[in-house]
């Protein structure tokens, strides 16, 4: 158990659990895989059985506390997710190491896992991570310029979850004006090809992923994700200084969501992150029908 023993509920771990696994002729074995989802969009579910033959991986992914059916966790904050990860593997019995991916909110919880559990990890990558503009390390003229390409009410929603988390649940209710538009599902935050993305990739249904109410889930998310974090991703040490794993974080130059300013910047200050930039693709770029092989190749075995 992680926590010193201490026999805790892992939110994570009553999720719906979604594995895919190689068949028992599967020439060699590699570390299982984790991955932690946006609201609605999980990166293994684009992963093509073949690979999951291909490799011998283990796939387990799941939804974050407060999500489809996983337990809500009033408690939770940063650190606490990484430690159920940590619990979950130990309840299914993945070994030592083993590897974490994350797409939007969950590319924050992999900077969790680098920093409260890189021991355990045999390697890590992020997709289109959201940023909080409020860590530590990053300069204020990058992060004022990223911060005024967002639409105005989605400033105020960000500087509310900061400012003032008690508010956030109402604020984004409230008909007086508008609240956040990804809580809204505004097609304003797509770029083109993000559109195109999203309108042929079968999504789950929302009402399913929000049916433990949006407070548990998308606020939540907001409250932790944009409150004070304990460390800065910016000032993170390489958890990996023997070369035994990679850390690598992909985006697009187009993603309207998470401008890739910062994320240039944070590759510049963590040379041993892998920075994978990909020309004229938005936030939704996972949703190609190639890109998710390329990016479990690239983290299982170096390829690109």
């Amino acid at each position: 158990m992680a926590g010193g023993g201490v026999n805790r509920k892992i939110s994570a771990a009553s999720a719906r659990a979604h594995t895919r696994k190689p068949n028992q002729n599967t020439s060699f074995n590699l570390p299982s895989a984790f991955s932690c989802k946006m609201i609605g969009f999980s990166v293994v579910s684009s992963f093509y059985q073949e690979l999951v033959e291909q490799l011998g991986i283990y796939i387990v992914y799941f939804d974050r506390p407060g999500y489809g059916e996983s337990d809500p966790n009033p408690k939770r904050t940063v650190k606490s997710m990484a430690l159920d990860i940590e619990e979950l593997a130990d309840q299914l019995r993945l070994g030592s190491r083993f590897y974490v991916i994350g797409f939007s909110m969950g590319g924050q919880v992999i900077w969790s896992c680098l920093n409260y559990i890189p021991h355990r990890l045999a390697g890590a990558t992020l997709i289109a991570p959201v940023i909080n503009y409020w860590w530590s390390g990053l300069p204020s003229n990058l992060t004022n310029q990223a911060y005024q390409l967002h639409l105005p009410q989605d400033q105020w929603a960000l500087r509310v979850s900061h400012y003032a988390p008690w508010l956030t649940y109402w604020w984004n209710t409230q008909k007086w004006f508008p609240g956040s538009s990804v809580i809204a599902n505004s097609l304003d935050n797509f770029s083109s090809k993000d559109l195109e993305l999203v309108m042929k990739s079968p999504v789950r249904n929302l009402a399913h992923l929000r049916q433990q109410g949006e407070y548990e889930s998308l606020h939540r998310d907001m409250i932790i994700g944009f409150g004070t974090w304990e460390f800065s991703p910016v000032e993170l040490d390489n958890p990996f200084p023997n070369n035994e794993g990679s850390v690598h974080l992909w985006h697009g130059d187009e993603d309207r969501l998470v401008p890739v300013t910062l994320q240039r910047y944070i590759a510049q200050q963590l040379p041993w992150i892998q920075y994978h930039e990909l020309p004229g693709a938005g936030h939704m770029f996972p949703l190609d029908d190639l890109v998710p092989d390329n990016i479990v190749k690239a983290l299982l075995v170096g390829e690109k």
